[in-house]
């Protein structure tokens, strides 16, 4: 492997944690190297490849249509733009002053989280309603479809909605209600592939926008994601997000996605200008999505797991540590590796051997979100076969430092 990174005084790290932004994303396949590479050397009318990309995007969503963006939180701003502005040049050039329209985003209380900032940078109020009771195990229920009903207002331009396995309500209970009030439901699966059912499955179910990181399940560059849904919904995002440098009259933006005659100029540059994609961007994005969509859970699991045993073997060496794979029924089964820091007089506790991993000659990431319960989880999708000796190596020191 080249050490591009050493050429300026990086070091690599071992990634276990897993397709993570902090730590680069997802390792890209030859075939998406290669592609991005031919595309980079090339010049391309962005809005056209756009336009073709919106045409692939559907092809394996399902969905009307669909764009590239900057990433998952790009979706989302663009995403929430859309359905605040619609085709209204006016009010994209307020953008984030939503003062007088229609700002507001009712979301759940339980799907509140940090990558929201997103929505809220495109200048809407989010409005939280119910009580994540089953979360905080004070009672068995979370938010609930009347509750979102009830706060539907004449300031409402959209529910938003974090997809997760144990989310809830029922994305469908959402869909009927939004729908009974025509407001939009955009719907944040940054992480929700795979499975690859769930390419689809949100648009089954009814949601008008749905947001994917490309540089995490799907493979493709780190800074992509896809936004795809309602034609009408994703033409007004794709607009916000384009270079708008054209006189109307000689103005061609991608007929499949926006009519010009239902806008009376060309708008200026939208909030989403910052959130601009490459044409390098754009090929292995869609590289990236055709490869997932071609391959199948089970078999991207029997490559895992290859690794995952390796895992195994390396940290079952290792005196003081518990190891065993477990399966991620959130995505699709793939195959985790469990440690556990068993108790022991003078052995750090998982806090502390994750500080030392890192700290260690090549740093080693691992999952530490439940390593105040003695356990730490290491995710197979960014690591080769023979990531697993060094990593076996890298807990023996953790644990006797």
């Amino acid at each position: 492997m080249t050490d591009i990174f050493g050429r300026f005084g990086i070091d690599r790290v071992i990634n276990a944690t897993g397709t993570v932004t902090r730590l680069g994303a997802s390792p890209m396949e030859t075939e998406v190297i290669a592609a991005m590479a031919a595309a980079a050397q090339c010049c391309v009318d962005i809005a056209d490849l756009q336009g073709r990309a919106s045409e692939v995007i559907a092809k394996c969503t399902g969905a009307q249509a669909g764009i590239v963006t900057s990433g998952a939180a790009a979706g989302l701003l663009v995403g929430a733009a859309a359905c605040m502005v619609g085709f209204d040049p006016v009010k994209m050039g307020k953008l984030p002053d939503t003062d007088g329209m229609r700002n507001e985003f009712i979301v759940p209380r339980s799907h509140r989280n940090s990558y929201d900032h997103a929505v809220r940078a495109a200048g809407a109020r989010l409005v939280e309603v119910g009580l994540p009771d089953r979360a905080t195990a004070c009672g068995v229920r979370d938010t609930e479809a009347w509750e979102i009903e009830g706060a539907i207002g004449d300031r409402t331009a959209g529910i938003l909605y974090l997809a997760r396995a144990d989310s809830r309500p029922n994305l469908t209970e959402v869909v009927r209600v939004a729908h009974a009030a025509n407001i939009p439901v955009l719907v944040d699966a940054a992480a929700e592939l795979p499975p690859s059912s769930n390419l689809r499955r949100f648009i089954e179910q009814g949601a008008d926008l749905i947001v994917f990181s490309g540089g995490k399940g799907i493979g493709g560059p780190a800074a992509s994601g896809i936004l795809c849904g309602r034609r009408n919904l994703v033409g007004s995002a794709l607009l916000q997000q384009l270079d708008l440098d054209y006189i109307y009259e000689s103005w061609q933006p991608p007929a499949q996605l926006i009519d010009k005659r239902d806008l009376p100029g060309v708008p200026r540059h939208g909030i989403g200008r910052p959130c601009k994609v490459g044409k390098e961007q754009i090929v292995g994005l869609l590289t990236a999505l055709m490869r997932f969509t071609q391959d199948d859970d089970q078999a991207r699991n029997k490559r895992l797991a290859i690794i995952a045993d390796s895992l195994v073997h390396a940290l079952g060496k290792v005196p003081g540590l518990i190891v065993r794979t477990v399966a991620d029924s959130g995505h699709g089964g793939r195959p985790l590796v469990e440690v556990v820091i068993a108790p022991g007089e003078n052995r750090p506790n998982a806090l502390e051997v994750d500080a030392r991993l890192r700290g260690a000659t090549p740093s080693v990431h691992v999952d530490a979100t439940n390593a105040d319960t003695g356990v730490l989880m290491l995710v197979p999708t960014c690591l080769g076969t023979g990531d697993a000796a060094v990593i076996g190596t890298a807990f023996a020191a953790a644990l006797t430092a």
